[in-house]
Order: C-alpha cells, then sequence, then structure tokens
C-alpha cells in the first residue's frame, strides 16, 4: 500500500470517535456502522493483507453488522473497547511467546539491541499491557454508562493524549537506561 494511502486511512482510524460522537447526531447508528465497513474494506482493497488489517476488517464487521441489526450505537461505542483488547492480547502473548512487542519494535530501530536492554523492553511490554487494559475499562465504561460528549472526549481525544504521555515518559526513561547500560558495557559491570 502506498505510504500516502496508508497514513490517510490511519488518520480515519484514529478519528473515528469523533465521527461516531458527531455522527450520531444527524445520522443513523447503522449508516455510520456502514462506512466502518467501508473503511475496513478499503484498506483491505488498498493492498493492508496482514493479520491487523483481517482482523480489523472482521471487528469492523461484527461492529457493523450488530449495529446495523439494532440500529443501536452501543456496538458503534464497544469499537475503541475491542481495538484496546486486541493490542493488550497482541503484547501480552508477545511477552508468552517472546521476542516481546517492544522488543521486535526496537529492533526496528536498533537491530543490535543488547542482551542488557531486554529485561527493560520486556518492562516495557508489560507496561503497555497495563495501559490497553485500564485504556479498555474506561473506553468500556464511557460506552456503557457515560454520555455521548464523555465517549467521544474520552476516545477521541483524552486517551491518545494518554498513549503520548505514555510514549513520552517511556522514552524519557529509555534515554536514561540506554546510558546506563553504555555505562556498564564500558566498565563492564
Amino acid at each position: 500500500m502506498k505510504p500516502g494511502l496508508k497514513a490517510c486511512l490511519a488518520i480515519l482510524a484514529v478519528l473515528y470517535p469523533l465521527a461516531v460522537g458527531f455522527g450520531l447526531k444527524w445520522f443513523e447508528p447503522r449508516w455510520i456502522a456502514l462506512c466502518l465497513v467501508l473503511l475496513a474494506l478499503a484498506r483491505l482493497a488498498l493492498g493492508a493483507r496482514d493479520r491487523l488489517a483481517v482482523l480489523g476488517a472482521g471487528v469492523a464487521g461484527f461492529v457493523a453488522a450488530w449495529t446495523w441489526l439494532g440500529n443501536h450505537p452501543l456496538a458503534l461505542k464497544l469499537y475503541p473497547v475491542l481495538v484496546s483488547l486486541g493490542f493488550l492480547a497482541a503484547f501480552a502473548w508477545s511477552l508468552a511467546y517472546p521476542p516481546t512487542m517492544i522488543e521486535r519494535l526496537a529492533r526496528l530501530a536498533e537491530p543490535d539491541l543488547p542482551d542488557a536492554a531486554l529485561p527493560y523492553v520486556r518492562r516495557v511490554t508489560q507496561v503497555w499491557c497495563g495501559f490497553f487494559l485500564i485504556n479498555a475499562a474506561i473506553a468500556l465504561w464511557t460506552a456503557l454508562a457515560a454520555s455521548d460528549a464523555i465517549w467521544t472526549l474520552y476516545n477521541g481525544c483524552l486517551s491518545y493524549i494518554a498513549i503520548g504521555l505514555l510514549f513520552a515518559g517511556e522514552w524519557l526513561v529509555r534515554r536514561r537506561v540506554k546510558r546506563r547500560i553504555a555505562a556498564e558495557a564500558v566498565t563492564g559491570a
């Protein structure tokens, strides 16, 4: 898939909660669900055939069918919960069957990742598992008990801010860990 198209589809996926939150003011839930399926099918048609794209299309199809049949927004609002649980499952699976997800990502930038870094990347993977669990729980609460405005605010804004803060915090910690590992390699400790 061309990078520009991939970026556009990623942006549309990120904007999903805002589209649902604002779309429910003017459209029936089933029409928003149809848009979700069209977005998932567009990803597949444009060449995204990895497991994540296929799984995403399957989940989108399930959510859309549920919404289409009942014309109720609950399934649309549960989509962020399912996404967080999907990430939680992938990260947790990688803890049981290494390399961990964070190690895989780290090796993209640093193929010769030192063995001394492995406990750190494992711990970061565990932190992300905790994040996805908490995020799924909050998203579930917003879907079941909060207003549409609160659901939209959390899932379309606050959850992304939390992700950004976790990324930034981990980046700061990683810099310290890298310096420590480098110093230990020099001193032989």
